[in-house]
């Protein structure tokens, strides 16, 4: 055999044998979890053979714009993971703990270009884009991945419950006058919740969450199949 057909060969075997391994990985190695669910609603679909597959939300179409003054919308994050989060830039309670593991976890998986993090602010009057660069640069954000968003607050509003089910409010009795979810979201890379963890214990962040977009990150290798193992397998030929 030729050293081009063992080349061949090598990349063909690694094909099929790669995705057994990540499974072992899932399902053996140090994880604490063994498949992550989707959350919320489903709905089962029936295609035209009788046969069923599920519908599962996925976050609705949204668009901000960040700190740069870029704009970021949901089908940018398309192929991507991301961890997600509502906050303020004037918040005294809870926000500073989940920036700061928020940033932890950046800091952590520092070597991946398709794990992302956007920070959408719950007071947008206040936090416009000059405000948001310098909450950044405060909090020492790394922003090559990491957004914090502000933009209308009805639209604003309206995606924290009815896409990433969280309650977010103008609350004045409530410590800086807004109330939000103390969640870090994460969010798979074709746009559905895949887990909701306290991003103010630095102990699930570290463990649990971490453990959760490594498992994602993975999974984008497992879901390679059909068609695009297909071309795959043709490119090398």
């Amino acid at each position: 055999m030729n050293k081009s057909k063992v080349k061949k060969f090598s990349i063909l075997l690694a094909i099929i044998v790669l995705p057994g391994v990540f499974y072992l990985s899932l399902y053996t190695g140090k994880h604490n979890f063994r498949k992550l669910p989707k959350i919320g609603p489903q709905q089962a679909i029936e295609n035209a053979d009788g046969t069923f597959d599920t519908l599962y939300h996925k976050i609705p179409y949204f668009e901000f714009t960040n700190q740069d003054g870029e704009l970021v919308t949901s089908d940018d994050l398309l192929g991507s993971v991301y961890v997600a989060d509502f906050f303020f830039a004037t918040c005294p309670t809870i926000c500073p703990k989940m920036t700061t593991n928020m940033g932890y976890v950046q800091r952590k998986i520092d070597d991946r270009d398709d794990l992302r993090f956007i920070s959408i602010t719950v007071n947008p009057e206040h936090d416009n884009v000059q405000v948001l660069k310098e909450y950044a640069d405060k909090v020492h954000a790394d922003t090559k991945n990491w957004d914090f968003l502000t933009g209308d607050k009805d639209k604003i509003y309206d995606i924290a419950f009815n896409g990433f089910f969280v309650s977010v409010g103008k609350d004045e009795v409530a410590p800086g006058g807004f109330l939000h979810s103390q969640f870090l979201i994460l969010v798979d890379q074709n746009g559905h919740i895949r887990g909701l963890f306290d991003g103010t214990i630095h102990k699930v962040v570290k463990q649990d969450l971490i453990d959760a977009i490594d498992i994602l990150l993975k999974e984008k290798y497992l879901s390679m199949k059909g068609e695009k193992k297909k071309d795959l397998v043709e490119q090398i030929k």
